[in-house]
Order: C-alpha cells, then structure tokens, then sequence
C-alpha cells in the first residue's frame, strides 16, 4: 500500500517551505501539480528533479480514482497545489476521498496556507472563526452574505484584485459599513500589505489604490449587541416581538 501526501507550498517567500517538504517531494514516486509550469519553476529552485502529472480542477473528477488505485498498489504521491495547501480552496479534496475510500493512507504536512497570517495579523478575535473561502461570484452570492450577516465569528474569504472593491461593497451593505476588515494582500512577499479599519474606509481605500496581489480579507463577525439592536429594529417594524432587556 502506498501513501499520499498532500504537502503546503509557500504563498510567497520561498524560504518558508519546509525541510520535510522537500524531502517529499524528492522521495516521491511522482508528484501531483495543479500547475506543473508553475509547480516546475519551484522544484527548479530546489534542485528537485521528480516526475510532475497534472491535478487540477479540470479533471481531478476523472484522475482522482486512478491516482488513488495506483497508490493503493505501491505508489508514493505527493500533492501541491500552485501556492499553499493542496484543498483549502484549491484542488485535492476528490484525490483524498479516493484515497480515504480505498484504505490509502493520507498525511497532510502542516505549512503555509494564506489565511492563518492574514487572521492572526488582522487585529480581530482570532480564538473562533469561519473560513469561508471564495464566495459564489454570482448565483448564490447574496443569499450566502444574507447567511453570514449575523455570525458572530470573525469571518475570512478569498477575493482576487479583480472584485475585492466590490465583495468590500457588498459586504458593507448587508453587514454595515462600520463592520471592522482587515484586507491583506501579498502575504509573505515584498509588497505584503494588511489595511485595517471599517468596510466603507478599506473600500474607500482601494477605490482610490489599484488592488494588486491575492487578497484575504478578515471580517468583523456580528456582536451580541449588533444582534440585539437587529432585533429591535425589526420589533419596532412589528415583524417580531420586542425584545427584552437580555442579550
């Protein structure tokens, strides 16, 4: 019986790859690449001169059974992903279940994923949140907003440079423009960035600055008295009963 591992790359500085990492990615039998152009120029830096196959999200439905049957008789794979840990929004879930269906044993390294430094350095409660990844870009995109908008973790997604002026514009909508961010951007790289404060201030911000890098933006969840103060507005609306002195 073989084995998988699904094995963190770095985000951005290359340095913050690990030792045992490396010695996967040498031992492997062959390595699983959701790039393997981009994957290529990391294992070039490395000296690591191993077979790279294509994993990616536009065919991992059709290889993840075959890669898991041929783990099941020997094979050793390694799983990377363009930057960070293989499924946390990125391909490597399917090729797991395969692997955990068949008996195949699966160890993930721990290492660089984005959002851990963007929650820790964002300056919001970090002790409980939700990891919410990329929202829908179109259909279901409001109705998941509308669900989150009384959470009361701190809540973290995915956006590209493309639409975060606009996920900060509808998240100010329905979650209120004093709602505190934390927008971070290039995470471990030479422009890493972390800009702080309400969602109307951080997307007056980055109306004004060209957005440019990957973006994680950390968000204020739903305090008990923002939910309260819900609640009597929509008492004095006459949709619900009024609400009492508690929490």
């Amino acid at each position: 019986m073989g084995i998988l591992y699904v094995v963190p790359t770095p985000v951005g500085n290359l340095e913050d790859i690990t030792m045992r990492a490396l010695r996967i990615l040498r031992e492997a039998d062959l390595i699983l690449a959701e790039d393997t152009r981009t994957s290529g120029i990391l294992l070039k830096h490395f000296d690591i001169k191993n077979r790279l196959c294509s994993h990616h999200k536009f065919n991992e439905h059709q290889t993840a059974d075959a890669f898991a049957a041929r783990m099941a008789a020997g094979e050793v794979m390694a799983l990377i992903s363009d930057a960070g840990t293989p499924a946390i929004s990125d391909p490597g879930f399917m090729l797991v279940r395969a692997c955990v269906e068949r008996g195949v044993e699966v160890q993930c390294l721990p290492g660089a994923t984005a959002f851990v430094p963007a929650l820790v350095a964002s300056g919001l409660p970090c002790d409980r949140f939700v990891f919410e990844g990329f929202l829908p870009q179109k259909k279901g995109r409001a109705t998941r907003l509308e669900q989150l908008k009384e959470e009361s973790r701190t809540m973290i997604f995915y956006e590209s440079p493309y639409r975060v002026v606009r996920t900060l514009e509808q998240l100010a909508q329905v979650f209120g423009e004093e709602r505190r961010v934390s927008a971070c951007r290039e995470i471990s790289k030479i422009h890493e960035e972390s800009v702080r404060g309400t969602l109307a201030e951080v997307q007056a911000h980055f109306t004004e600055t060209e957005p440019r890098g990957e973006f994680v933006l950390v968000v204020e969840g739903c305090d008990a008295s923002g939910k309260k103060k819900r609640k009597e507005e929509k008492a004095l609306r006459g949709q619900v009963a009024p609400v009492d002195g508690g929490i």
